[in-house]
């Protein structure tokens, strides 16, 4: 019994102590286009993405959170473009984002209607930086100028 105690006072300190592991991902239409999400909880625009599901692998992830946030396909995932780790970058919970840029095709239009209220794809110079949610200001930036980043 006082093993249990133990094993389960350990996994609540991993759950509740340690950052939570994600993906955010820069979708790139054949045109060139990047396809941003707006949120339903800031109606900020940003990078779609989110948490590596329990037993997922990032590309896993990246596939599934594209098709619940973009209605997207990923083809292939291009190019790993920053690993972002600051306590602050998300301002609900520490979480760790591995930035990825990928090739995608399909329509847009958000599954996940509960978190998204828009999907909508910008070419470079359209981009409505300067007020994205989190991080993503930054996580562009970096992808624009060519960076791979450990932050």
């Amino acid at each position: 019994m006082l093993r249990s105690w133990q094993f389960i006072q350990t996994v609540i300190g991993v759950i509740f102590r340690h950052p939570v592991t994600g993906a955010t991902i820069i979708p790139i239409l054949p045109d060139g286009r990047i396809v941003l999400v707006r949120r339903q909880d800031t109606g900020q625009w940003g990078l779609p993405g989110g948490i590596v599901d329990w037993g997922e692998n990032i590309p896993t992830t990246v596939k599934r959170e594209l098709a619940e946030e973009t209605g997207l396909e990923l083809l292939k995932i291009r190019r790993l473009v920053g690993v972002y780790s600051s306590p602050d970058r998300d301002p609900r919970i520490h979480s760790i984002s591995v930035l990825v840029e990928a090739e995608v095709q399909g329509d847009l239009g958000a599954k996940d209607t509960l978190e998204i209220s828009q999907v909508q794809a910008f070419f470079q110079e359209d981009l409505p930086l300067g007020n994205l949610s989190h991080d993503h200001d930054r996580q562009i930036q970096d992808y624009l100028n060519g960076l791979t980043v450990l932050a």
